[in-house]
């Protein structure tokens, strides 16, 4: 599943450079992450890097975008060239 930055982000900027897929970035009004690069960090961390480090827990699950971990590690790998 890839994730989504929800309408309570505070543009505090610590998100993205946490992001190991280069996810992440600034949109009109609030960071946004693109799901064809969001891999919930898998192959890279054990957690979603973006998660741990957002101070108002703004960062979910994209309903839009269900992802199994087999298909996030799939992914990883397609991005990583692996």
């Amino acid at each position: 599943m890839a994730l989504m930055i929800t309408d309570e982000c505070i543009n505090c900027d610590v998100c993205e450079p946490e992001c190991p897929n280069g996810a992440i970035s600034q949109g009109d009004e609030i960071y946004i992450i693109d799901p064809a690069l969001c891999t919930e960090c898998v192959g890279h961390y054990d957690e979603p890097q973006c998660i741990s480090v957002c101070p108002v827990d703004c960062i979910i699950t994209n309903p839009e975008h269900t992802e199994s971990k087999e298909q996030l590690q799939a992914k990883y790998e397609k991005l990583s060239g692996n």
